[in-house]
């Protein structure tokens, strides 16, 4: 093969309850124009809609073997990290593409370390504006989601409070409180607001605060993070949505467990930073099939895959930002193509055994070497 001639490979996600899948056919033809070879698992795209018959249209041969895919694929695009039952397919000098959140799981950084794979990560790629694009349309599914799932959990058969987010006439709407003002939090606010909740957006960004009061509308109130304003806003949080974000780091507990007991009783914490670790001290991952678990009396959400649950809205708006990132890696070769592009050097997280992300390095206590 040669070196300007890629096999892309495409598993089929093994993540509970994940639909999504990380190329849509318009991608396989992009790709095999170019002259690369794409290899689909069969039924991957099942989950959001796209059938094995529409990929082999655009030129994807179809395999039934994931073992099959890590094999003979140099670059694996994924949407999730490889869970354990996929660590022994990593492969040293492939590829893997996809969503990692290193920080928030050690055993998964040792496995990736010891397979001496090169891991690129779609959440600490950054542009040239300082923002994320490939975690940007996920953040705003989960943001947007997560005032969805908080209505839901607040009524009384799924064991909340017993509240209209919204109210009635005569009867006072919901309180929600929203730690973090970036895309999950200003995508929160804008939803929980349109659905007529009393809204207070926290954030530590003076000039962030500024831009969503300018923005959004009279029910959206902003606050500065500090531990005295958290601490009195969550005695009125019917509804509290953790959307902090340390690009590439663990999540900070801005929620304690001992400050559950001043939240309304079954209050609602959606924490959507628990694929980072959570913000809620007493956050535990959970899935779609068992979202939910009460703690102190206060009803915790702490799904990790969020926007998998809207597998056809969230792949393609996940392969939209996530293509021609693809298409530099397949067309241009690893070395090029980072070279060439800042923003996915900045995804490199580690490379042939080393970490190469400072925050991840940080997190762990580990060196952090050039790739």
């Amino acid at each position: 093969m040669s070196k300007n001639r890629y096999v892309i490979g495409v598993p089929k996600e093994v993540k509970t309850d994940e639909y999504r899948v990380a190329m849509i056919p318009v991608g396989v033809d992009e790709l095999t124009r170019a002259g690369h070879q794409v290899l689909i698992q069969a039924g991957a795209g099942t989950g959001s809609g796209i059938s094995d018959e529409q990929y082999a249209a655009n030129g994807a041969q179809i395999t039934a073997s994931a073992t099959d895919i890590w094999k003979r694929a140099d670059l694996i695009v994924k949407v999730k990290e490889p869970l354990p039952e996929e660590w022994p397919l990593l492969r040293s000098g492939k590829i893997v593409f996809t969503y990692f959140h290193f920080a928030a799981d050690r055993a998964l950084t040792d496995a990736v370390l010891r397979s001496g794979i090169t891991a690129i990560a779609y959440e600490t790629i950054r542009d040239k504006n300082g923002t994320l694009p490939l975690l940007t349309p996920m953040s705003e599914v989960a943001g947007r989601m997560s005032i969805q799932e908080g209505a839901k959990y607040l009524e009384r058969p799924q064991e909340g409070r017993g509240i209209l987010l919204g109210g009635v006439a005569g009867v006072l709407p919901a309180n929600v409180l929203i730690l973090g003002g970036g895309v999950v939090g200003a995508n929160a606010a804008k939803v929980a607001a349109g659905l007529g909740a009393n809204v207070i957006l926290m954030d530590i960004n003076v000039d962030r605060l500024r831009y969503i009061d300018d923005v959004m509308p009279p029910n959206v109130t902003t606050l500065y993070s500090d531990r005295h304003n958290i601490l009195d806003s969550l005695t009125r949080a019917d509804l509290l949505i953790g959307a902090v974000l340390i690009p590439g780091a663990k999540a900070p507990f801005l929620v304690k467990h001992a400050d559950l007991k001043r939240m309304p009783k079954r209050a609602v914490i959606i924490d959507v930073a628990i694929d980072q670790g959570g913000c809620v001290e007493s956050s535990r991952p959970t899935t779609h099939s068992e979202p939910t678990y009460i703690e102190e009396d206060i009803l915790h959400y702490c799904v990790t895959n969020m926007p998998g649950a809207v597998g056809r809205t969230s792949t393609y708006a996940l392969t939209n930002v996530t293509l021609p990132y693809v298409l530099q890696l397949a067309n241009k070769g690893y070395d090029k193509a980072v070279a060439d592009s800042p923003a996915l050097a900045h995804g490199v997280n580690i490379r042939a055994g080393n970490v190469t992300n400072p925050a991840v390095a940080e997190t762990f206590g580990l060196p952090c070497v050039g790739f």
